[in-house]
């Protein structure tokens, strides 16, 4: 394994079988990368299978290409690597966890709302029957009123009216009031459908912008790392080397790493620097963050289900209210009563129609013929995927820093005499300190 690492790790093979050992290791790292482009592109970013297997093909042939003709550019891909299972891996974890809250969770709650539209619809619907049907027995009510007047003015014999009835009108025909509410469901309903529609594809389009400019900013990060690696001595050289031991010894000057300075760190331990322990809080508060916005939604969800699945239990309990229409109507006459009542005489009124009675009705709010379709309860399975996620996203935050440290030793592996330089560097930095000291 030394061997082949020292080959790949080499600018130029120093004969033919190490050329066909390069060309080997660059082969089959491309297959590998290819085989995951094409999944990433086909399954996670939902692109069509066919587009996916040419860009998997194109880009594992320009891969191949790259790996064994550019030296430099073999480093940087091969720094990518760890930061891949890190700093990229993390965002495809966020990326799976939005996913899963988009498909599982977010319809959820649309299908609980559309529930509680059904909920109102079905009280309005019936209240309105209920509230129809009143009216036809305030007519039924009026119309016997009127009969009884009218035996009234008959039994006086004075004054007839030609009808002694009360005009009582009312929508007789309800198929208006149930076409517009079921138009405004309707509506309604494409509203909804509309809105899980536009989250879903905004969400698909913002996976694969993050998943192109995350791909790019890697290749950038490792470039620009490679960069400051081969014009900056004092860029990320605080580790106490293998090399750096080597030419203190040679050196004489084993004391100086006795006791480094605190700044100065193993790249093999665990160790965290005062820089690195900062850079991990500062990742963790914002997948901090990204969580809070996760479970707001899924407590939606629950809070969601827990008022679909309260309105219809109340709905069904829903009694009937019971409506009394009370008519009482009494008719008397009295013989020169005026005159009577004048000079403040006794006077006798003879009854001439007494009319009572009561009308009874109920208004209902709800029936067992809406259609309402029961409440979906949440996933408890998703919150406990997510929360398995955020754990393997937390230990990735932390896993980063020892992911950079790899990352330098990479370096150090592709340049070493660049890496004898920067320990040499180092070296003399910690003699002028422990002079001056």
């Amino acid at each position: 394994v030394a061997d082949l690492w020292l080959v790949y790790c080499k600018p130029v093979p120093a004969n033919g079988r190490e050329l066909w050992t390069l060309f080997l290791q660059c082969s089959c790292v491309t297959v590998v990368i290819g085989g995951l482009f094409y999944n990433w592109m086909f399954a996670s970013l939902e692109y069509p299978w066919h587009l996916s297997v040419a860009m998997a093909i194109s880009f594992s042939l320009l891969l191949l290409l790259t790996l064994f003709l550019v030296h430099p550019a073999r480093c940087v891909f091969t720094m990518i690597m760890p930061t891949l299972g890190t700093k990229q891996g993390r965002k495809l974890l966020l990326s799976t966890c939005v996913m899963i809250v988009v498909v599982n969770v977010i319809p959820n709650i649309i299908s609980n709302i559309k529930t509680i539209l059904q909920v109102i619809k079905c009280i309005c619907k019936n209240s309105s029957d209920s509230l129809l049907n009143s009216t036809a027995l305030l007519g039924t009510a009026s119309w016997e009123f009127g009969d009884a007047i009218q035996e009234t003015s008959h039994a006086i014999n004075i004054y007839q009216p030609m009808n002694g009835h009360f005009q009582f009108s009312s929508l007789k025909n309800s198929s208006l009031i149930y076409q517009q509410m079921h138009l405004a469901g309707e509506k309604i309903g494409r509203d909804f459908l509309a809105v899980e529609v536009l989250v879903k594809d905004s969400v698909r389009i913002g996976n694969k912008l993050v998943a192109g400019f995350s791909v790019l900013y890697l290749c950038f990060e490792s470039t620009w790392y490679l960069k400051n690696y081969l014009t900056n001595f004092r860029f990320d050289n605080f580790y106490i080397t293998k090399k750096l031991e080597h030419l203190a010894v040679d050196r004489k000057a084993a004391h100086l790493l006795v006791s480094p300075p605190k700044n100065l760190i193993r790249p093999t331990g665990m160790k965290l620097s005062r820089e690195e322990v900062m850079l991990c809080l500062v990742q963790a508060m914002l997948l901090t963050v990204a969580l809070m916005l996760m479970l707001v939604v899924v407590a939606m969800d629950h809070f969601a289900f827990s008022v679909a699945d309260t309105a219809e239990r109340k709905a069904a309990q829903f009694s009937m209210v019971p409506v009394t229409l009370s008519i009482k109507y009494r008719a008397k006459i009295g013989i020169l009563s005026s005159f009577l009542k004048l000079f403040r005489l006794p006077y006798e009124e003879l009854p001439l129609k007494e009319f009572k009675k009561s009308y009874h009705h109920y208004l209902t709010f709800s029936s067992a013929h809406c259609r309402i379709s029961p409440p979906t309860p949440p996933d408890p399975s998703v919150l406990l995927v997510i929360g398995l996620l955020f754990c393997i996203l937390y230990a990735t935050v932390f896993l980063g820093t020892y992911a950079h440290r790899l990352c330098r030793k990479i370096a150090g592996s592709f340049f070493e005499s660049w890496e004898e330089k920067r320990a040499l560097y180092l070296y003399k930095k910690l003699s002028r300190k422990h002079k001056e000291g």
